[in-house]
């Protein structure tokens, strides 16, 4: 139940989108003298969980962590909300000390919401439709415990895609107005924040008014304390020309895209509703490392879709080999309640799947540690973000962490290195 002054505490599941409306979040309850934020793992009053139901793993990782909390405090007040609450609320209702659930709708409202909840040990649940229209962030997502900062430009998708349910869950696509991206984006600045990650559901479908995805890349590129802006996963077919020049051009672009493929199979992705073919994913790929040197391209690979067949499998893999994809995640396909592929039928099997993605992870493997080992000797610049024993980690504008050995004060400062050797899955450099 909710005293008088609480302590809360906030967690955060699944995509970039989470973690930046987490943040907002937090500011929100920092302004609000009934609750007292502390870091996540400490045992306190009331616990938010910001949930992700992309994946039957989201799922799974929602109840673990109810667990979790309920062991640090067994009458912890916990509050879900999110893309699972939002088409979820029937299960969540019976966990344990579930006591709030709110959907995308209402989220952001969070911290007005729990003002107005009394003392009642009852479930209370908001999970409205999801409205069509633009919007705003009432505060910035300053984010103290990380270096790079999140900001949410759009939200919802269009797209539809077989296998995902997150139209359902996040609504249609809407864009958020285009001062109040660039206003919380000079204050991120003036927090410290020297890259901004530009976040979204489906990010480069943004439109609003007469200003697309492109004028807020060219707008944030304006703010002078802003020193590298990141593009968060991408739809090829979202890309705006111009933006691979932006990326030669100018040093603020980082040379980094994840843009998810899906499969190497142009059957599997025409049962997926995906919008384009292998041959024009592969000569976007082409066209990005031959206008931008050392860009990184990275990629999602799903496992184990319906009428996945040995065949199609291999047509994938050799497809995915022979292509200049420079990292990929591979992802098991999960069967999602109101997605639409839950009616095809020829399942793969769990155990092959498996296997599948097992080959598939050995490349990816291989893939990453070709790129690292291209960038051997040559020079780069790193973004510090941590340090430990007098050796500070941080990453380099294309997605490679670097280790980097020193006795002086790093922290957030943008450094010239020479990368030397590949260590793990990090590489090694040293100051120029």
């Amino acid at each position: 139940m909710i005293k008088k002054t609480n302590t809360i505490s906030f967690y955060t599941l699944g995509c970039r989108v989470n973690q930046s409306e987490t943040a907002v979040l937090i500011r929100s309850f920092e302004d609000n003298s009934k609750f007292h934020v502390l870091p996540q793992n400490t045992a306190t009053d009331v616990a938010v969980i910001n949930t992700c139901t992309v994946t039957e793993k989201g799922d799974t990782d929602t109840r673990k962590l109810i667990n979790k909390i309920n062991r640090l405090n067994s009458k912890t007040y916990i509050a879900l909300i999110g893309c699972q609450s939002q088409i979820q609320k029937e299960e969540l209702l019976k966990l344990p000390n579930v006591k709030l659930i709110v959907g995308n709708a209402n989220k952001m409202d969070l911290s007005s919401l729990m003002k107005e909840i009394d003392s009642s040990p009852r479930t209370v649940i908001f999970t409205p439709d999801i409205p069509r229209k633009p919007f705003k962030i009432a505060y910035a997502g300053i984010d103290k415990s990380h270096t790079r900062a999140n900001i949410k430009i759009q939200d919802g998708c269009d797209f539809f895609c077989s296998y995902c349910e997150v139209p359902y869950a996040r609504g249609g696509a809407r864009s958020r107005e285009f001062n109040d991206i660039i206003k919380e984006a000079k204050i991120l600045s003036n927090a410290g924040h020297k890259e901004i990650v530009i976040t979204g559901i489906n990010v480069g479908s943004y439109k609003f008014k007469n200003y697309k995805f492109i004028d807020v890349v060219s707008a944030l590129e304006q703010i002078q304390k802003i020193k590298r802006i990141r593009i968060s996963s991408i739809e090829l077919t979202t890309i705006p020309t111009g933006l691979l020049g932006k990326m030669y051009d100018n040093s603020k672009v980082c040379r980094f895209l994840h843009v998810p493929l899906q499969s190497g199979s142009n059957d599997i992705l025409k049962a997926m509703n995906r919008k384009y073919t292998f041959e024009q994913f592969n000569k976007f790929v082409y066209e990005a490392h031959r206008k931008v040197p050392d860009i990184c391209i990275g990629t999602d690979i799903i496992v184990g879709f319906p009428g996945e067949t040995e065949k199609l499998f291999c047509e994938t893999f050799n497809n995915i080999s022979n292509s200049s994809i420079d990292h990929f995640h591979v992802f098991s396909y999960s069967k999602r309640r109101m997605a639409k592929s839950k009616l095809l039928i020829n399942n793969v099997k769990p155990e092959t799947a498996k296997k599948r993605s097992e080959l598939l992870r050995t490349l990816a493997q291989k893939k990453s540690k070709d790129f690292r080992r291209s960038l051997i000797n040559k020079g780069a610049s790193v973004l510090i973000e941590q340090k430990k024993n007098d050796i500070w980690t941080g990453l380099t504008d294309n997605y490679v962490r670097v280790e980097v050995p020193s006795s002086k004060d790093l922290s957030n400062k943008i450094i010239k290195v020479k990368l030397n050797e590949i260590k793990g899955q990090h590489m090694s450099g040293t100051i120029i």
